[in-house]
């Protein structure tokens, strides 16, 4: 496919988006009498309806079924992809890495947000602490990942030849050789890792400070009477009370972690044992053209995402209503 071709299916896109949209707002604009109401209503949502019959439902219902057929979806297989995936030392190291994102990443991001939120909360300096912490989710995961990257770039220790990576330059300088990081396995899975956390700990830190901005003055004049210190105020009074945004930032970036793609592609391209099942997922697919294993783990990756969706919506509806 040209470039051209995909500017003239980018312009098809947008005029068929701006065609839908005038009709739906032509349609609700001249609706009236007893039903304009109910024109209006159905003007707006019945779209909505298609785009999620069209962009949600059947891909979901499409990759449920290719799911359990072979590479070439021809031949029925039923559950041999899913007992391949639980099977296979290469795809169970893809599930191992995806746990350990799912369990390191929410609670380190959580934890580095709170602790900074309650640090630089009524400082003179809050404002600024706050804008150098947020700054990387100002960032897109692809740059995100190409700025680290360069932080653990590696060049052999030959020649003279000046380190470009920062922590292959500390090493030098303290007289260790360079380490080519992305290749340590398990280690570079955890350093993965540490870019997501950097991303997500500013999310963290702007919904907590928030809550803890919410927590009424008296309640902690009080405990400061009765003479609770930093520890226990913070244990006491400002943990209890923000609990329900601390539950909404970890499933919040648990989902995030879950669905991280772009992190593992631009940084190792999934190699080196640390893919995880979304890279892995479009590995299948489309590289490798096993549409059977690529749903399966697509499918895997949808059971995993919905029990907390369902938890982080109960949680809101109790939060809702108190």
């Amino acid at each position: 496919m040209t470039l051209l071709d995909k500017i003239l299916q980018l312009l098809v896109a947008v005029a068929v988006f701006a065609t839908v949209l005038g009709v739906v707002l032509l349609v609700a604009g001249r609706a009236r009498g007893r039903r304009g109401g109910l024109v209006q209503s159905l003007a707006f949502v019945v779209p909505a309806i298609l785009l999620l019959l069209v962009g949600l439902i059947y891909p979901a219902l499409r990759t449920a079924y290719q799911s359990v057929f072979d590479a070439n979806s021809a031949n029925f297989v039923g559950l041999a992809n899913y007992a391949r995936i639980f099977s296979q030392p290469d795809l169970l190291l893809v599930l191992r890495n995806t746990f350990l994102w799912v369990v390191l990443t929410p609670v380190l991001a959580t934890a580095i947000g709170l602790v900074y939120a309650v640090l630089v909360d009524r400082t003179r300096f809050e404002a600024v602490a706050k804008a150098l912490i947020f700054l990387p989710m100002a960032i897109s995961f692809v740059g995100a990942s190409i700025i680290w990257k360069f932080v653990y770039e590696y060049r052999p220790n030959q020649q003279n030849i000046q380190q470009v990576g920062l922590v292959n330059q500390f090493l030098v300088w303290l007289g260790f050789q360079p380490v080519n990081l992305i290749l340590q396995q398990p280690w570079n899975t955890l350093l993965l890792i540490v870019v997501m956390i950097w991303i997500e700990a500013g999310f963290a830190m702007t919904l907590l400070s928030a809550a803890i901005k919410a927590i009424p003055n008296d309640m902690i004049e009080a405990a400061r009477l009765d003479g609770a210190g930093g520890f226990r105020l913070f244990f006491s009074i400002t943990l209890p009370s923000i609990r329900p945004a601390v539950v909404v930032v970890v499933t919040a970036i648990s989902i995030a972690v879950l669905k991280v793609f772009d992190i593992v592609r631009t940084m190792t391209g999934g190699q080196f044992g640390t893919s995880v099942v979304a890279n892995e997922f479009y590995s299948q697919s489309f590289r490798l053209s096993d549409l059977g294993i690529g749903s399966s783990l697509a499918m895997i990756l949808f059971l995993l995402v919905v029990p907390i969706v369902i938890y982080n919506v109960r949680q809101m509806r109790k939060v809702d209503a108190r």
